[in-house]
């Protein structure tokens, strides 16, 4: 497997020098909860692209958040508060993730839980595909590393197009980072006793051993990477599933939509069709109308002439009588 070039992971975390002290205990205490959640509901989360240096901050959170939870884990339970203590455990893997935007928060990173959380998942998906493309990379020209490739042909491949030398080196130092195991020792067996004695010694009762304590087998983050993976992939299937069910329900009320609209375009056109032909109809009453206030008038005239000469003849005749 190639390294990327020119990159180190000791300089990822030369990014932040002196790291301060974690804002909340591995415990956190019921009146700090109202406090964070309080101060949650101010803050303005900057949306879009993650830049290198919030990308940087978040792997360095996570790291962090790691080591607090295995050094929280690594104190032995009291018996007696039991119940008290996997309640607190339960509560402390549910603001997890609150704790790395609070120290994302004060580093410059103003992204909330949830962008972090779908950014870890992300950034966990293109590591693993690069990690599993190099160690199958021989550096020829068929199948050359990943820091030599160009963006489309890392596209074309199904590789991240753009995880930098630097982020890669800072994952890799989380993923692979040693967790400290406990193993339980038995306990060391009696020194044999040589007695020179003629006599046989009766056996010694056997001894009532405490049953030895389960070994806390060292935690692989390969493993958590796998579950990681697992976790974003049902994610995406679910967000598929539910996109499609969308897409679906979109498509059924846009095909109603249109149908509701041709529908109305149909009736509009009758309807204006409809308005049409009463126009020419009174059009045509109309034209009736004045054809036959015409016709009357010029037999109304006609009458009238006929009646003049009538009485003009009749005048004439009278004087020669």
């Amino acid at each position: 497997m190639s390294d990327p070039p020119n990159s180190s992971a000791i300089i990822l975390f030369d990014h932040h020098p002196k790291p301060p002290h974690p804002l909340a205990p591995a415990f956190i205490p019921l009146g700090s909860t109202a406090s964070t959640s309080s101060s949650s509901l101010v803050r303005e989360y900057r949306k879009g692209n993650w830049t290198l240096h919030e990308t940087l901050v978040l792997i360095t959170a996570k790291k962090m958040d790691d080591e607090r939870r295995i050094k929280a884990s690594s104190t032995p339970p009291d018996p007696t508060t039991t119940n008290t203590t996997i309640k607190q455990l339960s509560r402390t893997a549910e603001l997890r993730w609150k704790w790395v935007e609070n120290y994302c928060w004060n580093h410059g990173c103003l992204r909330s839980q949830n962008q972090c959380n779908d950014k870890w998942d992300n950034l966990l998906r293109d590591y693993k595909k690069v990690r599993e493309h190099e160690s199958r990379s021989d550096g020829s020209n068929h199948n050359p590393s990943y820091w030599k490739m160009e963006k489309q042909d890392r596209k074309d491949r199904n590789l991240p197009s753009n995880l930098s030398s630097e982020v890669f080196q800072a994952l890799n130092e989380v993923v692979h980072q040693r967790y400290p195991q406990r193993t339980a020792h038995p306990p060391p067996s009696p020194a044999p006793v040589v007695v020179h004695c003629s006599l046989p010694l009766p056996s010694p009762p056997p001894a009532n051993r405490p049953p030895a304590p389960p070994v806390i087998s060292e935690t692989s983050d390969s493993s958590e990477t796998d579950r990681s993976d697992k976790l974003h992939d049902d994610t995406e299937r679910r967000k598929v599933r539910k996109l499609g069910s969308s897409i679906v329900r979109s498509a059924s009320v846009l095909a109603r939509t249109l149908l509701a609209c041709e529908e109305k375009k149909e009736k509009r056109h009758r309807d204006v069709i409809e308005l049409e032909e009463r126009r020419l109809q009174i059009e045509e009453t109309r034209n009736e109308v004045n054809r036959q206030g015409i016709t009357g008038l010029v037999a109304a005239v006609n009458n009238l002439s006929g009646a003049i000469q009538s009485l003009i003849s009749d005048r004439h005749d009278a004087t020669f009588h």
